[in-house]
């Protein structure tokens, strides 16, 4: 890798994996959207290319020169009053900037999926990149949309176009400016206003290694492969324990019952949807809940080389960047530590 192109780059994943790819002394350039919030590539050497995923010019202007493309961005959000966009990002723009890939003949393209379309029972068996599954599992338009999105990767793939797939599970760790559902939820416990949870279990994995995944997959990667970017399986109470003994303030105790919370969720949206405010339970979150979305990510680690360090310590540098940030207060008995960029 020459000279890659980003997508993404002001997000969460993707100025960390700008950051990966500068200390391998790659020459970067990103797409930015006009007016987008860029703190994320504060201090970056990098190369600005102003443009949007539904803007094929912007593209072009963007992948010329490139050698190698990393597709991150998306529009991830778990409510949306118009569905309508998100799909066109995710979706329609997945397809732009493949089609421009296709036609500048980069040499490798790496596109960031989500372990959101692959096959789960639910029932704490972990998934893999094999599981069965269809649209009709899909829940909540994100999912749909990245389901949608992926299989589209996929007719890229038998028209020539050098790509892998990668499905990161959960990133946590800093920088998460925005930030992601699993981001706030780590806020919302930092601040108290978490008081009760539902029993469900997530995949965590460190950012940094999650942005190492995607680079090793360009490396190493098998074109047409898909690659699941995981590391932990936990609950959501062992999540709020870790959570609870690194900042000093207590966890989540009450589990609450499935049904009585979805039926709030069911009034929320409505209301959302009449007054155009994002929901305080989104209905969707909810429905995901039901499943322990646990994977397994062994394939990344054999054939790619995938790192995976504790979870623990991506939750303290979370923790230490989202007090820093102020996000939420510290603990007198937490004082803050430097977060390495």
């Amino acid at each position: 890798m020459k000279k890659v192109f980003v997508t993404g780059a002001t997000g969460f994943i993707g100025a960390c994996l700008a950051r990966e790819l500068l200390e391998l002394g790659c020459r970067v350039k990103v797409l930015v959207r006009r007016g987008s919030n860029r703190k994320n590539l504060a201090g970056m050497d990098v190369e600005l290319s102003e443009g949007d995923l539904c803007d094929r010019e912007s593209l072009a202007r963007g992948i010329t020169g490139c050698d190698t493309l990393f597709h991150v961005a998306a529009d991830y959000r778990l409510w949306t009053r118009d569905p309508s966009s998100m799909y066109a990002v995710n979706v329609g723009g997945t397809r732009a900037v493949l089609e421009t890939a296709l036609q500048k003949d980069v040499s490798r393209v790496v596109y960031t999926s989500s372990v959101g379309t692959l096959g789960n029972r639910g029932d704490g068996t972990p998934g893999t990149e094999d599981t069965p599954v269809s649209f009709s599992d899909m829940v909540g338009h994100y999912k749909k949309s990245k389901f949608l999105a992926e299989r589209e990767a996929e007719t890229f793939i038998e028209r020539g176009l050098p790509l892998v797939i990668v499905n990161p599970s959960t990133p946590v760790g800093p920088y998460d400016i925005k930030p992601t559902p699993t981001g706030k939820i780590i806020v919302d416990v930092l601040n108290r206003k978490m008081p009760a949870y539902l029993d469900t279990g997530l995949n965590l994995i460190d950012v940094e290694d999650c942005a190492r995944g995607h680079i090793l997959a360009a490396l190493h990667g098998r074109i047409g492969q898909k690659y699941i970017l995981g590391n932990e399986n936990l609950t959501l109470r062992d999540i709020f324990a870790l959570l609870a003994d690194i900042s000093g303030r207590p966890a989540p105790r009450v589990k609450l019952p499935y049904t009585p919370i979805l039926i709030a969720a069911y009034v929320n949206e409505g209301i959302a949807r009449l007054t155009g405010r994002e929901p305080l339970i989104p209905l969707a979150g909810v429905q995901m809940a039901k499943k322990h979305m646990f994977f397994d990510s062994a394939k990344a680690v054999r054939e790619l080389g995938l790192p995976r360090r504790p979870v623990r310590q991506a939750l303290e540098r979370a923790v230490e960047w989202f007090c820093s940030e102020g996000y939420a207060p510290w603990e007198t008995s937490h004082p803050p530590a430097p977060v390495n960029p």
